[in-house]
């Protein structure tokens, strides 16, 4: 076998499979998708400490299963995206890279693009996989189709379609439908990821470089921090607003998003808020 495009042959399989605790059918079929992406999400969060702390953000296989497996931290994007990549190509998937422009429902207003995602065809049909959004964003696949509603716990997304090839992801909210990234399905490769990674974890408007974030997302809740506030939603569209000590920020992200400090990140994390 030549090498693989996203590293999947040096894939610790087994390890990430503990992981994200994923006991299923390893087939390279539409359900393996979605309970393979439903299990990422839901035991991997999103954060990015690294940058907070003025580490850099290495994506080679070996960093991201060091971090995101071995060490039971979580990542953003790109973290996330090329790992998810590689266990995929493991398994046999047909996988291509895309990259979108975050909306957060700022509606057509064109930024830079600065996340990553995946199709995957399987069966015969293409995917939307984007396990790497953080608390809006997808707990399984949706179709990539123009206009197919899909429910997962109490989320609903759709795929609208835009000129010139721009589709969209939204989620429902109480209010309507609420744009979460704008992405053609232009491919995008490892090298490119590079790119955006270096920008987005260094530019110093960057919203990564300023504050810790994390996210987690549940089929009935959402839980985000940003800053010194943490934010708990549901789909019925409540939330429940907690401002964090200093002190309390280490024992917050383990408790509520999974994220193993040792002494020194612990430390060091108090630091940066003081």
């Amino acid at each position: 076998m030549g090498r693989q495009l996203w590293g999947g042959e040096r894939t610790d399989l087994d390890a990430y499979l503990q992981r994200v605790g994923f006991t299923g059918a390893l087939e390279p079929t539409a359900r393996t998708l979605r309970e393979l992406h439903r299990a990422h999400v839901t035991a991997v969060p999103f954060e990015n400490l690294e940058i907070v702390l003025g580490r850099p953000v290495p994506l080679d296989l070996e960093s991201l299963q060091a971090k995101l497996v071995r060490q039971r931290r979580g990542g953003y994007c790109f973290e996330h995206t090329l790992l998810f990549a590689a266990v995929l190509e493991r398994l046999g998937f047909a996988v291509t890279g895309l990259g979108a422009r975050v909306r957060m429902g700022s509606g057509e207003k064109r930024r830079a693009a600065t996340h990553a995602l995946l199709r995957v065809d399987v069966e015969g049909r293409p995917w939307l996989a984007d396990v790497g959004f953080g608390g809006e964003g997808l707990i399984e696949p949706v179709p990539l189709e123009e206009g197919a509603e899909v429910c997962q716990g109490g989320w609903t997304f759709t795929v609208a379609a835009e000129a010139q090839g721009v589709r969209v992801l939204r989620s429902l909210h109480p209010d309507g439908w609420f744009d979460l990234h704008a992405f053609t399905e232009d491919a995008r490769y490892p090298e490119d990821y590079e790119v955006m990674n270096h920008y987005i974890s260094t530019h110093p408007r960057s919203p990564f470089t300023t504050r810790p974030m994390a996210q987690r997302t549940e089929d009935d809740v959402r839980r985000s921090l940003v800053g010194s506030v943490m934010v708990t939603s549901r789909p019925d569209g409540s939330h429940r607003r907690r401002e964090i000590a200093d002190g309390e920020l280490p024992d917050v992200l383990e408790e509520f998003f999974g994220i193993e400090l040792g002494a020194d990140d612990r430390a060091a994390l108090r630091r940066v808020r003081a």
